[in-house]
């Protein structure tokens, strides 16, 4: 939990900020989702997405990521595979996109659901932002 947090206050030093955290209704992200929020300097709503669950299709999640068409930055909280397959859907990719614990991307869409692929902007693993967060 010390090192989740390290990883939030680095996000927010760097300007990153949410209008909407998504969590899978499991307990560890959940808690995973309350610590980015807590960390965060912009306080982003919180809520549960059971479309986030393992063994759900990244299908599932655009679908319910429709329902958040009116939020810019939104923050999915997940598990593996699920998140990296999540991920590569949304870029246009066949292969999953490998995230270890505390790993974050940015990928824009121009609408949701997305009409097209994506772009992935940065990935940022658990270490880089602890890094970050000791500057």
């Amino acid at each position: 939990m010390a090192r989740l947090r390290r990883e939030a206050a680095a996000l927010d030093a760097v300007g990153v900020s949410f209008d909407q955290i998504l969590t899978s209704p499991l307990v560890r992200a959940r808690q995973t989702a309350e610590i980015i929020a807590e960390g965060m300097s912009t306080k982003a709503p919180l809520a549960t997405c059971d479309a986030l669950a393992p063994g759900r299709t990244p299908a599932q999640v655009i679908e319910e990521l429709g329902r958040y068409a009116q939020r810019d930055r939104i923050a999915l909280v997940g598990h593996e595979p699920g998140i990296g397959e999540l991920a590569a859907r949304l870029v246009g990719v066949r292969a999953a996109i490998e995230f270890k614990k505390g790993a974050i991307c940015r990928i824009d869409v121009e609408t949701l659901p997305p009409a097209r692929p994506g772009h992935l902007r940065w990935f940022a693993t658990a270490k880089m932002l602890r890094l970050i967060a000791k500057k």
